[in-house]
Order: structure tokens, then C-alpha cells, then sequence
């Protein structure tokens, strides 16, 4: 209980920017309570004034009272109301954004554990219901309280015997309620984790489109999509079963009560001891306090599925990211000097990766990174950002720990270019000024140039403003990279990561960003990882990783002459290079990959 007061005070506590809206919306809300209480009061003299005593003045002045008193608690209704939803709408639509935020600052070690469907459910899903949890309360909750609060005492100042009857059943309707929200709670957490889930094979069937057409499991993507939907359906409708209970079990309590007093209080008004109006004026006070009780039921309810979404959302909001400034970061200068791996180790998931690793990346330098897969390659990349942090060691930049300057100041410092081009669904202007947004046109079209893109930017329908679909889909691989070195010589970083930047490329393409990236290599720090051995012959220096330590070191002529990892390693994919070569070379001569396979191989 006291957990859950703590969270919802915590919800509560997003209203601090709307106080004024709330404070008229509070004031609305007390002016219909009391109009609903003044309402019922005048039953009594209608009755006993008006039909009874027959009172002329009375029967004038009545109806013109009643006419003037409903439009301004409309009025106020609608004051309330309108305030209320926009205080609930901005709060989440505040906590959304927050929420956002906090993801986007998470390291990607974060993400490796994070499924993106669960993320997505939870800025969507969670927080929807969030909003739902936030308007109703926070819009119906106090009205229906202080409703409620006025009719009683109307009912208890009109027959206070009838009263104490009426609140009989609240005791048992208390703990109807009580007991349903607790079932209710459970239910809304599974239906929240089978929303995550579905969201998760919905993200991954569509990002993996070509891979499940490939594989012809358009039928089996469809069944898992169906079982999951089928499972998110029954918990909903489990939820919609249990709190639809509420409501018919509050309506028999509420006729038990009512029978009671029907006939108790028509039995004092048949012997005399009270009049029609009082009995009348109490009745239609707690007829019209049945509403009222009934929302607060409701938004018990609704309270308790807030909960289970806020459980979720705020256990989100309470991870602190692993990788953040520290206090008193300092802003790195441009390097000056040197990039130094200082005795370095990096453990992943409790397998060691990288191991007591010393390295010095001079400035201007172009290092290059190979070895076997898992050898630790990109690892050793990505802790140079802070993608993620070492596990022992340091990494420093003229001397300065990278954990102690800021991520901003460190970030700004480094371009990447990776195997997998990441492009969004925008045009070809927004990707390529992606890390300066505040970049001219002039500068846009002078980096596409220096990548070699402008040629085939100029063809596009729209040109720079083309529309190049989700991941660049409309364009070619060796096009879409190319755009991502154009982004790189914009943001015009000294530090330069080329992690496999030309693996997934066929020849022709390879040559074509090849020269990008010689252009975008010049003058800067750069660390390389290239499949292809025979694009980093001319990298000044070479290093060969082997089980997460450095294996060998020296240019390509001296790794050559050492008859070691590197060259078993070149020499075996200069052969399959020198094949690829000759079976390109025979497609063109016979027209059929598999003619040109079966001349080379004989």
C-alpha cells in the first residue's frame, strides 16, 4: 500500500506545471459538487411548497432557481472537465518525453539486453494507459469525492436514520472493490508483458522482411504473430471480465439498500411522523449519490490498472544509466598527440573479450584492425566512444581519462562508419547533416562531392530532398554508404572508427567507396577493421588481434615477413579474392555465375 501510494504521488507529482489550471479546475469541481447537493435540497421545498402547500410564489420562482442553477453547474462542468483533460494529457504527454529521453541516453549495452519491441510497448503501450489512468482519476476522482461528500450530508440533515441505512452496504461494497482491484492489478501486468511481446515479433517480422521471405516463413511469422495475439486477447478480456464485475455488484448492494428504504420511509410518511418533500428530498439525494459512488468504484479500478503500467514505466525511468558524465566531467581539446589503451580488459555477459591490453594510436596515424571473428576487433573500436566502458584500465586522449570529460566533448570528436549503414526515413539532406542539423546547403553538396555521392544524389527525383525510405531502402548499398561518409566528412571529426565499412559491398561498389574513404581518411586519427585484408596494405601500422590480446604489430611488409597469423590469414583470402576476381571476370565472358564457377574451379 505504501509503495503503491508512493508511486502514484509520484505521477501526481508532473501536475506541478499545470498548478493554475488545477487550481480552476478545482474551483469548477467545487461549484458542481455544491449545485448537485443544492439540486437535491430542492426537491424537499418543490414538493412540500409547490405540490402541497400550494405556494403561487413559490411555483414562479422555483423552476426559474432550478433552470439557472443547471446551466451554470453546465458551465462549470465543462470548465472542469476541459481543464482536467488537458492537465492529464499534457502530464503524460510530459512523462512520455521523459521517458524518451532517458532511453535515448542509455549505452548500448542497454539495448543489447532490451528487446525494442518491449521499449516500444512501454513508451506506447504503458504509458497509454498511464493516460488513461491519470485523466480519469485525476479528472473524475475529486468530483465524484466531493459529490459525493455534499449529497451526504443532504441525506444525513434530511432523515439521518435513513442515512445510516443507506451506508450500510458501503462496507460491503468497499471490499468488492478492494478485492477486484487487487485481481485486477495482476491481470494488467500480464496484459502489459503480452503487449511487449507482441510488439517485439511485430519489430522484429518487419525489420527481418527479406530474411522471412527468403526462407519462405511467411505463414510461420504469421502463426506466432496469431499466437501472441490470441494470448494478448485473453488477458484483455480477462481484464475486461474483471473489472466489469464491479459495476452489477454495486447496483445489487445499492437496490438492497434502496428496497430498505423505500419502505421504511414510506412507512413514516403513511404514519405522519415525515413529510413527502423530506422523504422525496433525501431520495433524490441518494439516487444522485449513486453516480458519484459508482465513478469512485470505477476509478479504483483504473487506479490499479495505473499502477501496473506505472510499475513498469517508472522502473524504466529509475535505471540510471551505466555510461553518463561524471560529476565534474571536463570537455576534452582536440587531440593533440595520442589515443592510449592503458592495460584495457572488457568483460561481456561474464566472457572476457579484451584482456590486459596496451596500445598507442599516434594522431594522424591509420591504424588497422584485424584477426578472426570474435577476436575483439569491434569491441576494441566501441570503447574509444564510450559505447561501453572498460572493465579494467583506461583509455586516455592526450592524457586525459576518457571518464572523466564529457560524452558530448568525446563524441563530437569521432566519425563512424559501419558495416551496416544506419540511414533514417527522411531525405538525403536530413541524413548527411545528421550530426551538424545546422549545416548550409553549400557545405551538404561539398560533402556529398568529396564522397563521390553528388553524381547520383543530382539523379534522384527530388535530389537532396528524395525521400530515401526506412534504412535507405531506395537506394543501393554502395550509395547508402556513401552517404554515411558523406555524414562523416560533414561532422569533420579528427578521430575516424571504419568498422567493416566495405565487407557487404561487390567489387565495383567497394572501388566506388573505397575512394570516399581514402578522402575521408586524409589527416585523420583512424582506426580501421577491414574483412578484406588487401584494403588496409597501405594503413601504417597493423595490428592483429587473437583472443582478445594484441597477437602481432607492424606495417603489411613487416607482418608479411613474420610468417605468422597475418599472413596465413592474407594469404588464404588473397586466394579467395584472386577467385571472386575471375569469376566476376567469366560472368561477363559467359553470362552465368555458374559456368564462370565451374571454369575456375576445374
Amino acid at each position: 500500500m505504501k509503495q503503491d501510494l508512493k508511486l502514484y504521488f509520484r505521477l501526481l507529482g508532473y501536475l506541478k506545471p499545470v498548478r493554475l489550471r488545477l487550481a480552476v479546475a478545482t474551483g469548477a469541481m467545487l461549484a458542481v459538487s455544491g449545485l448537485t447537493a443544492l439540486l437535491a435540497y430542492l426537491v424537499k421545498p418543490v414538493l412540500d411548497d409547490v405540490f402541497f402547500a400550494k405556494r403561487a410564489d413559490m411555483l414562479y420562482l422555483l423552476p426559474i432557481l432550478v433552470v439557472i442553477l443547471y446551466f451554470i453547474k453546465g458551465i462549470m462542468t465543462y470548465t472542469h472537465q476541459y481543464q482536467m483533460s488537458y492537465i492529464g494529457n499534457g502530464t503524460i504527454n510530459r512523462l512520455r518525453d521523459e521517458l524518451f529521453a532517458h532511453i535515448q541516453r542509455q549505452p548500448l549495452s542497454f539495448f543489447d539486453h532490451q528487446p525494442s519491441g518491449e521499449l516500444m510497448s512501454r513508451v506506447a503501450y504503458d504509458v497509454n494507459m498511464l493516460q488513461e489512468s491519470v485523466t480519469k482519476v485525476v479528472t473524475g476522482f475529486f468530483k465524484d469525492a466531493f459529490t459525493a461528500a455534499g449529497l451526504t450530508v443532504i441525506i444525513f440533515y434530511r432523515e439521518w436514520r435513513l442515512a445510516l441505512m443507506a451506508l450500510v452496504a458501503f462496507p460491503l461494497a468497499a471490499l468488492v472493490i478492494v478485492r477486484v482491484g487487487k485481481r485486477l492489478r495482476r491481470i494488467s501486468i500480464i496484459t502489459q508483458e503480452a503487449m511487449a511481446r507482441l510488439y517485439t515479433i511485430l519489430q522484429e517480422s518487419i525489420a527481418g522482411q527479406r530474411i522471412v521471405k527468403a526462407f519462405v516463413r511467411e505463414d510461420y511469422e504469421s502463426e506466432r504473430f496469431a499466437r501472441q495475439n490470441l494470448a494478448y486477447f485473453q488477458a484483455r478480456v480477462r481484464q475486461t471480465a474483471t473489472r466489469e464485475l464491479t459495476p452489477p455488484t454495486m447496483e445489487l448492494l445499492g437496490a438492497l439498500g434502496m428496497a430498505g428504504i423505500i419502505f421504511y420511509g414510506g412507512y413514516n410518511v403513511i404514519q405522519g411522523t415525515s413529510t413527502p418533500g423530506t422523504f422525496f428530498s433525501f431520495l433524490a439525494a441518494l439516487l444522485m449519490l449513486y453516480q458519484p459512488i459508482k465513478g469512485l468504484s470505477g476509478v479504483h479500478n483504473t487506479i490499479q490498472e495505473g499502477l501496473a503500467a506505472a510499475q513498469r514505466v517508472f522502473g524504466l525511468l529509475d535505471l540510471e544509466p551505466a555510461i553518463q558524465d561524471r560529476p565534474g566531467a571536463q570537455t576534452l581539446p582536440p587531440i593533440s598527440r595520442e589515443i592510449v589503451y592503458q592495460g584495457v580488459s572488457f568483460t561481456y555477459d561474464d566472457r572476457p573479450v579484451l584482456q590486459d591490453l596496451d596500445l598507442t594510436v599516434r594522431r594522424g596515424e591509420m591504424l588497422a584492425l584485424v584477426g578472426p571473428s570474435g577476436a575483439g576487433k569491434t569491441t576494441l573500436l566501441n570503447l574509444l566512444p564510450r559505447f561501453y566502458e572498460v572493465s579494467r584500465g583506461a583509455i586516455l586522449i592526450d592524457g586525459h581519462d576518457l571518464r572523466e570529460v564529457t560524452l558530448a566533448s568525446l563524441r563530437a570528436q569521432i566519425g563512424l562508419v559501419t558495416q551496416q549503414t544506419i540511414l533514417f526515413n527522411d531525405t538525403v539532406r536530413y541524413n548527411v547533416a545528421y550530426g551538424r542539423i545546422e549545416a548550409g546547403e553549400e557545405e551538404i553538396v561539398n560533402a556529398l562531392k568529396a564522397a563521390y555521392a553528388y553524381d547520383f544524389v543530382q539523379k534522384l527525383p527530388q535530389g537532396l530532398d528524395t525521400m530515401i525510405g526506412e534504412q535507405g531502402v531506395r537506394l543501393s548499398g554502395g550509395e547508402r554508404q556513401r552517404l554515411a561518409i558523406a555524414r562523416a566528412l560533414l561532422k569533420d571529426p579528427p578521430i575516424l572508427i571504419l568498422d567493416e565499412a566495405t565487407s557487404s559491398l561487390d567489387s565495383e561498389a567497394e572501388r566506388e567507396v573505397q575512394q570516399a574513404l581514402d578522402r575521408l581518411i586524409k589527416g585523420r586519427t583512424t582506426l580501421v577493421i577491414a574483412h578484406r585484408l588487401s584494403t588496409v596494405r597501405n594503413a601504417h601500422r597493423i595490428i592483429v588481434l587473437a583472443d582478445g590480446k594484441i597477437a602481432e604489430a607492424g606495417s603489411h611488409p613487416e607482418l608479411m615477413q613474420q610468417d605468422g597469423l597475418y599472413k596465413r590469414l592474407y594469404e588464404m583470402q588473397f586466394r579467395e579474392e584472386e577467385v571472386e576476381e575471375a569469376e566476376e571476370e567469366l560472368k561477363r565472358e559467359t553470362g552465368t555465375l555458374q559456368e564462370a564457377r565451374s571454369v575456375v574451379h576445374k
